[in-house]
């Protein structure tokens, strides 16, 4: 699964909040729950994210292993 705990951190150094960065690259308020949720939301919303913020995807974005996950 992926975590957007960095994200978090990114803006929290940037002094801005969720709702700054939705206003800023015009995302919908689904798609910022769906951030708060950690769950997926489309390349192009996390390009936009990498753009506004100056910064690479390990800013916004961390792959966090599932205890449970077994392979195929």
């Amino acid at each position: 699964m992926f975590s957007y705990a960095p994200l978090m951190a990114t803006l929290h150094k940037r002094k801005m909040n969720k709702v700054d960065l939705q206003k800023q690259i015009k995302i919908s308020s689904s798609t910022l729950a769906k951030i708060g949720k950690d769950e997926n939301v489309s390349m192009k919303v996390l390009d936009d994210i990498c753009d506004l913020l100056q910064c690479e995807i390990e800013d916004i974005i961390a792959h966090v292993k599932e205890e449970n996950h077994q392979s195929k």
